[in-house]
């Protein structure tokens, strides 16, 4: 097998294509942030008060480094950390007012850059390629 035929390299391949898709859609609204910013903003959006770990969990990003992720969107003043009534050592994630509204901006930004990344594909095509996917990352 080519080495540039093989499911590495190609997935590096689409992976730079996504990043780059990303990157330009955002910037040219107006948007100072990376894809896993976005993942966990929507991850927040979509499980308030959940702590940081169960975020990264989510998102399958490191737990070591999804801190510097919160803590980015927080500087942004898009996320709040608060300490967890249930446990002291942990804090409870939840957008501002600010960051819900950013992130209901962002979703047909992200949405379009779907359709960016897959646009080779057709609809059947799209739809196969999506549950090979979740079938090799599950």
């Amino acid at each position: 097998m080519e080495s540039l035929d093989m499911a590495g390299h190609l997935i590096r391949r689409l992976h730079q294509r996504s990043t780059q898709a990303f990157a330009l859609r955002t910037q040219a609204a107006g948007f100072d942030l990376t894809s896993v910013q976005f993942a966990a903003l929507d991850a927040i959006q979509a499980h308030p008060a959940s702590d940081q770990a169960s975020i990264a969990e989510l998102i399958a990003y490191d737990r070591a480094t999804i801190g510097g992720v919160i803590e980015r969107l927080e500087q942004k003043g898009w996320v709040r950390r608060v300490v967890s009534a249930k446990d002291r050592r942990a804090r409870e994630l939840s957008l501002t007012e600010e960051g819900a509204r950013i992130h209901g901006e962002l979703l047909p930004i992200v949405r379009q850059v779907q359709d960016d990344i897959l646009q080779p594909l057709s609809e059947a095509g799209r739809a196969d390629f999506l549950d090979l996917m979740r079938q090799t990352t599950q």
